[in-house]
Protein backbone atom coordinates (compact mmCIF):
# COMPACT_ATOMS: atom_id res chain seq x y z
CA UNK A 1 0.00 0.00 0.00
CA UNK A 2 1.48 3.22 -0.81
CA UNK A 3 2.43 5.89 2.15
CA UNK A 4 0.08 8.50 2.31
CA UNK A 5 0.70 11.86 0.41
CA UNK A 6 -0.28 13.96 3.35
CA UNK A 7 2.30 14.01 6.70
CA UNK A 8 0.24 13.16 9.40
CA UNK A 9 0.76 15.59 12.58
CA UNK A 10 1.66 14.65 16.11
CA UNK A 11 -0.88 13.05 17.78
CA UNK A 12 -1.34 11.42 21.41
CA UNK A 13 -2.21 7.09 21.15
CA UNK A 14 -3.57 5.19 23.61
CA UNK A 15 -3.31 0.96 25.10
CA UNK A 16 -6.09 0.05 27.17
CA UNK A 17 -5.37 -2.52 29.44
CA UNK A 18 -8.80 -3.93 30.93
CA UNK A 19 -10.71 -6.84 31.68
CA UNK A 20 -13.29 -7.83 29.19
CA UNK A 21 -16.64 -9.48 30.70
CA UNK A 22 -16.10 -13.06 28.93
CA UNK A 23 -19.52 -14.33 29.57
CA UNK A 24 -21.26 -11.68 28.39
CA UNK A 25 -20.07 -9.79 25.04
CA UNK A 26 -22.71 -7.25 24.97
CA UNK A 27 -21.20 -6.02 28.49
CA UNK A 28 -17.82 -6.10 26.82
CA UNK A 29 -18.66 -4.06 23.43
CA UNK A 30 -20.48 -1.65 26.15
CA UNK A 31 -16.97 -1.35 28.21
CA UNK A 32 -15.31 -1.17 24.86
CA UNK A 33 -17.54 1.86 23.88
CA UNK A 34 -16.72 3.95 27.39
CA UNK A 35 -12.90 3.27 27.40
CA UNK A 36 -12.90 4.58 23.77
CA UNK A 37 -14.63 7.97 25.02
CA UNK A 38 -12.76 8.30 28.05
CA UNK A 39 -9.32 7.80 25.87
CA UNK A 40 -11.30 10.29 23.41
CA UNK A 41 -11.24 12.84 26.52
CA UNK A 42 -7.64 12.23 27.21
CA UNK A 43 -6.79 13.56 23.73
CA UNK A 44 -6.33 10.49 22.43
CA UNK A 45 -6.57 9.70 18.40
CA UNK A 46 -6.12 5.93 18.22
CA UNK A 47 -6.64 3.23 21.16
CA UNK A 48 -5.59 -0.15 21.01
CA UNK A 49 -7.15 -2.95 22.76
CA UNK A 50 -6.42 -6.85 23.66
CA UNK A 51 -7.00 -9.82 21.75
CA UNK A 52 -10.56 -11.34 22.13
CA UNK A 53 -11.96 -8.56 24.16
CA UNK A 54 -15.21 -9.05 22.81
CA UNK A 55 -15.74 -12.83 22.74
CA UNK A 56 -13.62 -13.54 25.80
CA UNK A 57 -10.17 -15.47 25.77
CA UNK A 58 -10.64 -18.71 27.89
CA UNK A 59 -7.44 -18.66 29.80
CA UNK A 60 -6.94 -22.31 31.61
CA UNK A 61 -10.37 -23.51 30.08
CA UNK A 62 -9.53 -26.91 28.16
CA UNK A 63 -12.68 -27.48 26.20
CA UNK A 64 -13.11 -31.39 27.81
CA UNK A 65 -10.36 -32.17 25.12
CA UNK A 66 -7.59 -35.03 26.62
CA UNK A 67 -6.01 -36.92 23.12
CA UNK A 68 -8.64 -38.85 21.93
CA UNK A 69 -10.93 -37.73 23.69
CA UNK A 70 -14.29 -35.21 23.88
CA UNK A 71 -15.86 -34.97 26.67
CA UNK A 72 -19.47 -34.06 26.93
CA UNK A 73 -19.47 -30.81 29.55
CA UNK A 74 -16.15 -29.74 27.31
CA UNK A 75 -18.96 -29.61 24.14
CA UNK A 76 -21.29 -27.78 26.80
CA UNK A 77 -18.55 -25.07 27.22
CA UNK A 78 -17.91 -24.38 23.62
CA UNK A 79 -21.49 -23.99 22.79
CA UNK A 80 -21.51 -21.25 25.76
CA UNK A 81 -18.43 -19.72 24.16
CA UNK A 82 -20.01 -20.30 20.58
CA UNK A 83 -22.86 -17.96 21.84
CA UNK A 84 -20.53 -15.17 22.93
CA UNK A 85 -19.03 -14.73 20.10
CA UNK A 86 -20.22 -11.64 17.58
CA UNK A 87 -20.24 -11.17 13.80
CA UNK A 88 -19.06 -8.14 12.10
CA UNK A 89 -22.20 -7.19 11.44
CA UNK A 90 -23.50 -7.37 14.92
CA UNK A 91 -24.64 -5.20 17.35
CA UNK A 92 -21.38 -5.46 19.43
CA UNK A 93 -19.10 -4.54 17.01
CA UNK A 94 -21.93 -1.76 15.78
CA UNK A 95 -21.63 -0.33 19.23
CA UNK A 96 -17.99 0.20 19.14
CA UNK A 97 -18.04 1.35 15.07
CA UNK A 98 -20.34 4.08 17.03
CA UNK A 99 -18.37 5.08 19.91
CA UNK A 100 -14.95 5.00 17.63
CA UNK A 101 -16.79 7.39 15.09
CA UNK A 102 -18.26 9.59 17.78
CA UNK A 103 -14.39 10.16 19.02
CA UNK A 104 -13.58 10.54 15.43
CA UNK A 105 -10.96 7.78 16.58
CA UNK A 106 -9.14 5.19 15.27
CA UNK A 107 -9.86 1.71 17.07
CA UNK A 108 -7.95 -1.39 17.03
CA UNK A 109 -9.71 -3.89 18.30
CA UNK A 110 -9.61 -7.94 19.38
CA UNK A 111 -12.92 -10.23 18.94
CA UNK A 112 -14.27 -13.63 18.86
CA UNK A 113 -15.77 -13.76 15.17
CA UNK A 114 -18.63 -16.50 14.41
CA UNK A 115 -18.56 -17.22 10.65
CA UNK A 116 -21.45 -19.91 10.29
CA UNK A 117 -19.98 -22.85 13.13
CA UNK A 118 -16.26 -22.00 13.03
CA UNK A 119 -14.76 -19.31 15.12
CA UNK A 120 -12.60 -16.70 14.95
CA UNK A 121 -9.62 -14.58 16.47
CA UNK A 122 -9.68 -11.42 14.67
CA UNK A 123 -8.57 -7.97 15.33
CA UNK A 124 -10.57 -5.05 13.61
CA UNK A 125 -9.25 -1.82 12.33
CA UNK A 126 -11.94 0.91 12.65
CA UNK A 127 -11.28 4.37 11.41
CA UNK A 128 -14.21 6.51 12.74
CA UNK A 129 -13.27 9.55 10.99
CA UNK A 130 -13.31 7.80 7.63
CA UNK A 131 -15.61 5.60 8.67
CA UNK A 132 -13.93 2.53 7.63
CA UNK A 133 -13.64 -1.21 8.93
CA UNK A 134 -11.47 -4.11 7.87
CA UNK A 135 -10.54 -7.24 10.02
CA UNK A 136 -7.51 -9.75 10.24
CA UNK A 137 -8.20 -13.08 11.15
CA UNK A 138 -5.65 -14.79 13.24
CA UNK A 139 -3.58 -17.06 10.92
CA UNK A 140 -1.86 -19.65 13.04
CA UNK A 141 -3.65 -19.99 16.76
CA UNK A 142 -1.29 -21.34 18.90
CA UNK A 143 -1.41 -24.46 20.96
CA UNK A 144 -5.06 -25.66 21.95
CA UNK A 145 -6.67 -22.50 20.62
CA UNK A 146 -6.33 -24.74 17.68
CA UNK A 147 -9.28 -26.84 19.33
CA UNK A 148 -11.60 -23.92 18.83
CA UNK A 149 -10.39 -21.25 16.50
CA UNK A 150 -10.24 -21.48 12.72
CA UNK A 151 -7.23 -20.61 10.67
CA UNK A 152 -7.39 -17.39 8.62
CA UNK A 153 -6.22 -17.31 5.64
CA UNK A 154 -3.88 -14.14 3.43
CA UNK A 155 -6.84 -11.94 2.24
CA UNK A 156 -7.17 -10.67 5.44
CA UNK A 157 -3.86 -9.17 5.93
CA UNK A 158 -4.81 -5.10 5.91
CA UNK A 159 -2.65 -2.26 6.31
CA UNK A 160 -4.94 0.43 6.34
CA UNK A 161 -4.49 4.44 5.59
CA UNK A 162 -5.13 6.97 8.10
CA UNK A 163 -5.07 10.22 9.14
CA UNK A 164 -2.57 9.20 11.40
CA UNK A 165 -0.07 6.97 9.69
CA UNK A 166 -0.54 3.32 8.00
CA UNK A 167 -3.06 0.83 10.47
CA UNK A 168 -1.70 -2.78 10.83
CA UNK A 169 -2.64 -5.54 13.66
CA UNK A 170 -0.42 -8.81 14.26
CA UNK A 171 -2.39 -11.05 16.81
CA UNK A 172 -0.23 -12.14 19.76
CA UNK A 173 2.20 -14.99 19.18
CA UNK A 174 1.66 -14.09 14.98
CA UNK A 175 4.38 -11.59 16.41
CA UNK A 176 6.98 -14.48 16.49
CA UNK A 177 6.16 -15.35 12.36
CA UNK A 178 8.72 -13.48 10.20
CA UNK A 179 7.04 -13.31 7.30
CA UNK A 180 3.85 -12.27 8.90
CA UNK A 181 5.99 -9.96 10.28
CA UNK A 182 7.32 -9.18 6.85
CA UNK A 183 4.59 -8.74 5.25
CA UNK A 184 3.27 -5.53 7.10
CA UNK A 185 6.30 -3.94 7.00
CA UNK A 186 6.16 -4.50 2.95
CA UNK A 187 3.12 -2.81 3.15
CA UNK A 188 4.45 0.04 4.92
CA UNK A 189 3.00 0.01 8.46
CA UNK A 190 4.12 2.74 10.56
CA UNK A 191 1.67 2.20 13.85
CA UNK A 192 1.73 -1.87 14.46
CA UNK A 193 -0.64 -2.68 16.68
CA UNK A 194 -0.06 -6.04 18.88
CA UNK A 195 -3.35 -6.88 20.76
CA UNK A 196 -2.68 -10.20 22.97
CA UNK A 197 -2.63 -12.40 25.42
CA UNK A 198 0.81 -13.09 26.31
CA UNK A 199 1.70 -11.33 29.61
CA UNK A 200 5.35 -12.86 30.00
CA UNK A 201 8.22 -11.14 30.76
CA UNK A 202 9.67 -11.82 27.65
CA UNK A 203 6.85 -10.32 25.65
CA UNK A 204 8.14 -6.51 26.40
CA UNK A 205 11.57 -7.46 24.61
CA UNK A 206 9.63 -8.75 21.49
CA UNK A 207 8.07 -5.71 21.18
CA UNK A 208 11.24 -3.27 21.34
CA UNK A 209 12.40 -6.13 18.91
CA UNK A 210 9.67 -5.55 16.24
CA UNK A 211 9.60 -1.79 16.43
CA UNK A 212 13.66 -1.79 15.80
CA UNK A 213 13.48 -4.18 13.18
CA UNK A 214 10.20 -2.24 11.33
CA UNK A 215 11.06 1.09 12.19
CA UNK A 216 7.34 1.39 13.16
CA UNK A 217 5.40 2.30 16.39
CA UNK A 218 4.42 -0.44 18.33
CA UNK A 219 1.26 -0.56 20.51
CA UNK A 220 0.30 -4.16 22.55
CA UNK A 221 -2.43 -4.49 24.66
CA UNK A 222 -3.51 -7.33 27.23
CA UNK A 223 -6.14 -7.94 29.59
CA UNK A 224 -5.92 -7.50 33.39
CA UNK A 225 -8.16 -10.34 34.13
CA UNK A 226 -8.98 -11.82 37.06
CA UNK A 227 -10.64 -15.63 38.15
CA UNK A 228 -13.47 -14.04 39.44
CA UNK A 229 -14.00 -11.89 35.97
CA UNK A 230 -15.32 -15.40 34.80
CA UNK A 231 -18.64 -17.08 35.78
CA UNK A 232 -18.36 -19.28 39.02
CA UNK A 233 -18.49 -22.95 36.88
CA UNK A 234 -16.06 -21.72 33.90
CA UNK A 235 -13.63 -24.88 34.03
CA UNK A 236 -10.16 -23.05 34.77
CA UNK A 237 -6.98 -25.49 35.27
CA UNK A 238 -5.85 -22.40 37.49
CA UNK A 239 -8.22 -22.98 40.06
CA UNK A 240 -11.55 -20.91 41.14
CA UNK A 241 -9.74 -18.44 43.84
CA UNK A 242 -11.70 -14.79 42.23
CA UNK A 243 -8.19 -13.08 43.49
CA UNK A 244 -6.37 -15.30 40.81
CA UNK A 245 -4.50 -12.73 38.28
CA UNK A 246 -5.15 -14.94 34.96
CA UNK A 247 -3.73 -12.48 32.65
CA UNK A 248 -1.80 -9.52 34.12
CA UNK A 249 -1.35 -7.18 31.44
CA UNK A 250 2.26 -5.82 30.67
CA UNK A 251 0.59 -3.62 27.83
CA UNK A 252 3.26 -0.95 26.15
CA UNK A 253 4.10 1.74 23.58
CA UNK A 254 7.01 1.75 22.04
CA UNK A 255 9.25 4.01 19.37
CA UNK A 256 10.55 3.27 16.26
CA UNK A 257 13.92 2.85 17.45
CA UNK A 258 12.99 0.22 20.35
CA UNK A 259 12.56 2.96 22.73
CA UNK A 260 9.82 2.51 25.85
CA UNK A 261 7.44 5.30 25.32
CA UNK A 262 4.92 3.53 28.09
CA UNK A 263 4.35 0.99 30.28
CA UNK A 264 4.88 -1.75 30.53
CA UNK A 265 1.91 -1.92 33.05
CA UNK A 266 1.67 -5.19 35.35
CA UNK A 267 -0.32 -3.80 38.33
CA UNK A 268 -3.60 -3.37 37.14
CA UNK A 269 -6.52 -1.99 34.48
CA UNK A 270 -5.61 1.00 32.94
CA UNK A 271 -4.77 2.77 29.85
CA UNK A 272 -1.58 3.59 29.09
CA UNK A 273 -1.03 7.35 26.53
CA UNK A 274 1.86 8.49 24.80
CA UNK A 275 2.62 11.35 22.22
CA UNK A 276 3.21 9.80 18.66
CA UNK A 277 5.57 11.99 16.56
CA UNK A 278 5.11 10.27 12.88
CA UNK A 279 8.22 11.96 11.92
CA UNK A 280 10.04 9.95 13.74
CA UNK A 281 9.59 7.44 10.87
CA UNK A 282 11.63 8.65 8.38
CA UNK A 283 14.26 9.74 11.04
CA UNK A 284 14.50 6.07 12.10
CA UNK A 285 14.29 4.41 8.47
CA UNK A 286 17.31 6.68 7.53
CA UNK A 287 20.05 3.61 7.94
CA UNK A 288 17.42 1.01 8.33
CA UNK A 289 14.53 0.45 6.04
CA UNK A 290 13.39 -3.40 6.20
CA UNK A 291 11.03 -3.16 3.13
CA UNK A 292 13.08 -0.61 1.20
CA UNK A 293 17.06 0.00 0.96
CA UNK A 294 17.76 -2.92 3.38
CA UNK A 295 15.93 -5.63 1.92
CA UNK A 296 18.69 -6.91 -0.70
CA UNK A 297 15.54 -8.00 -3.12
CA UNK A 298 17.89 -9.19 -5.97
CA UNK A 299 18.72 -12.43 -2.84
CA UNK A 300 15.40 -12.15 -0.81
CA UNK A 301 11.94 -12.30 -1.72
CA UNK A 302 8.31 -12.74 0.42
CA UNK A 303 5.34 -13.97 -1.35
CA UNK A 304 2.27 -13.61 -0.04
CA UNK A 305 -0.88 -15.64 -1.13
CA UNK A 306 -3.81 -13.05 -0.29
CA UNK A 307 -6.26 -15.17 -1.82
CA UNK A 308 -9.35 -15.64 0.31
CA UNK A 309 -10.02 -19.46 1.29
CA UNK A 310 -12.82 -21.71 1.91
CA UNK A 311 -12.86 -23.19 5.07
CA UNK A 312 -13.18 -26.58 2.67
CA UNK A 313 -12.10 -27.19 -0.48
CA UNK A 314 -14.49 -28.54 -3.05
CA UNK A 315 -13.36 -30.15 -6.40
CA UNK A 316 -15.58 -31.09 -8.82
CA UNK A 317 -14.56 -33.31 -12.30
CA UNK A 318 -14.49 -30.55 -13.92
CA UNK A 319 -11.85 -29.15 -12.00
Amino acid sequence: MAMTSIRPQPFRAAVVQASAVPADSAASAAKAAALIAEAAAAGARLAVFPEAFIGGYPKGASFGTPVGIRKPEGRADYARYHDQAVALDGPEVAAVREAATAARMVVVIGIIERAGSTLYCTALIIDGTAGTMAHHRKLMPTGAERLIWGFGDGSTLPVVETALGQVGAVICWENYMPMMRMAMFAQGVTLYCAPTADDRDGWAASMRHIALEGRCHVLSACQFIRRGDYPADYDCALGDDPATVLMRGGSMIVGPLGEVLAGPDYAGETILYADIDPEEIPRARYDFDVAGHYARPDVFRLEVDTRAKPPVAFRTDSD
